[in-house]
């Protein structure tokens, strides 16, 4: 009953060619009549292939869909909860070695370059509340009132019971737990009554011993949040690794955060080659860590990585550089070059004739802005940069003052400032190295590609498999969804090129007017 070029009969070709002996091994033991842990494997991906991501939905047609019955080869279908157990638990740890093995399957077919690798980045919205949220910010804030109040702790305890246990200037944990023991021995050795309810009046060690349990709660509750914070600045209550961020979908108009997962996907002829998921709001700090986890587990070394602006960093462009890769990333300010505006601005560096024997930039005046200092910036990753600090010593008087000096500063006035701006020297080279590669035939095809595979397969996430929300919570089984739906788009492509018959196809063309 099932057509011969039907895409479930190329799914099980493929997971039957696949070596999923790690998720055998996970089991304890195989129960007769049940769905192996590789029939298993074929259920969820064709599910993902057709846009069923609930547990139940893939119960459902697991007894009815004459396709999933064909991958169930004559076993009863699983129930929801083995489904949900065999994703997270059986499937998640080794989700990254079965990406992997497919995208291996593809390269001896001839179906991957393994030249050229498509990086880009989504954020997508995770199974959390979006209400209910912590701020490192704020914790931090509350935490050092708290610290703040403390001291009144001890000075009431020592005026009030004579308990003195503070003898120095700092205060720990340690010391208002020791308080709170010494105000309990004394509550028991003058038989003291705390009471309860209103109308009952409180004993002031009552309420002091109240006091320091509500500072001992918020001290540990302030600790354990910014424990799991980390260096993230927020994170929400129901998934903690999620972190809130600004998407694209945003149905107030307000600049709404919502808890997400940022997912990079790295393309490959349309087909994705890797996947990560992290808790970071930009890009740029994750093009080093994809790159090396890609080449962990899919061990080949692609010579062109082409990327969008958001990738741009100097630290990027040197690790490119030491791994002999050539880096096709668009300079931020690639398209704002092109404008008038941005030509005739005489208060840019860039608009400004440079001498390197002086190592000064001349100004419209006709006054040399030279070099005062050199100073060194620290990146989030530990990366220290080298910047360059110049300034005019004599922009007093200059007519072109109010065009030349931009932004506003309240501690002086426009007549009192002077003209100074800092240059990063080695990533103003790279980023020259980046724009002459990404101008030539090659970096415009490759361009054009980018725009292509890496946005295309995240269109076909979205739009075409309809995927904006995870079900699943914490960064591993996050991750083993995003492979799922990485596993599904590779099989719904390879099957659609068959049909097309544009196999062995890597590269769309250049189009030309």
């Amino acid at each position: 009953l099932i057509p011969e070029d039907d895409s479930v009969r190329l799914l099980g070709q493929i997971i039957e060619e696949m070596d999923v002996h790690e998720i055998y091994q996970s089991y304890s033991r195989l129960r007769k009549n049940q769905p192996t842990p590789r029939q298993m494997l074929k259920i969820l991906v064709y599910a993902y292939m057709n846009r069923i991501y609930s547990s139940r939905q893939i119960e459902l047609a697991c007894r009815r869909d004459i396709n999933f019955i064909y991958l169930l080869e004559d076993t009863s279908a699983p129930d929801h909860t083995t489904i949900a157990r065999f994703r997270s638990l059986h499937f998640a740890p080794f989700a990254k070695l079965m990406l992997a093995r497919l995208n291996q399957l593809l390269a001896e077919n001839g179906e991957l370059s393994l030249k050229t690798i498509f990086i880009d980045g989504t954020k997508i919205e995770a199974a959390a509340n979006k209400s209910i949220f912590v701020w490192k910010q704020a914790v931090t804030k509350n935490l050092q009132k708290l610290l703040d109040k403390i001291p009144t702790l001890f000075q009431n305890a020592e005026a009030l019971f004579e308990i003195r246990i503070l003898h120095g200037k700092f205060i720990h944990m340690y010391h208002v737990k020791k308080l709170r023991k010494r105000l309990k021995q004394l509550q028991q050795a003058e038989d003291i009554v705390f009471v309860h309810g209103t109308g009952k009046r409180k004993s002031p060690i009552q309420r002091l011993l109240e006091q320091v349990d509500e500072v001992i709660g918020r001290l540990k509750k302030y600790t354990k949040y910014l424990h799991i914070a980390g260096k993230r600045n927020s994170f929400s209550k129901t998934d903690q690794d999620a972190t809130f961020m600004r998407m694209k979908e945003d149905a107030m108009k307000n600049g709404q955060l919502k808890p997400a997962y940022n997912i990079q996907f790295g393309v490959d002829a349309e087909y994705v080659v890797w996947i990560t998921a992290g808790p970071q709001p930009a890009d740029t700090t994750t093009l080093i860590p994809f790159l090396q986890e890609q080449e962990t587990f899919f061990p080949y070394r692609y010579k062109n990585v082409v990327a969008d602006s958001g990738y741009e960093s100097e630290e990027n462009y040197l690790y490119l550089g030491k791994q002999k890769q050539a880096g096709y990333i668009k300079p931020f300010n690639y398209e704002q070059k092109k404008t008038r505006k941005y030509k005739e601005d005489i208060g840019r560096r860039e608009n400004m004739p440079y001498d390197e024997i002086s190592d000064s930039y001349l100004c419209a005046n006709g006054k040399k802005i030279t070099k005062d200092e050199i100073r060194w910036v620290k990146s989030r990753t530990g990366y220290v940069s080298e910047k360059a600090l110049y300034s005019c010593k004599s922009c007093a008087g200059c007519m072109y003052k109010a065009e030349c000096i931009k932004g506003r500063n309240r501690k002086l006035p426009l007549w009192e400032r002077s003209k100074h701006f800092e240059v990063a020297k080695t990533f103003q080279a790279k980023r020259m190295e980046s724009l002459q590669r990404i101008v030539s035939e090659e970096g415009q095809l490759l361009r054009m590609n980018r725009s292509i595979q890496s946005e295309g397969a995240f269109g076909e996430l979205k739009w075409n498999m309809q995927f904006r929300r995870f079900l699943c919570r914490g960064t591993e089984n996050v991750l083993a969804e995003s492979i799922l739906l990485g596993l599904a788009h590779n099989v719904n492509k390879l099957h659609s090129k068959i049909q097309h018959g544009h196999c062995g196809e890597y590269l769309h063309p250049l189009k030309t007017a």
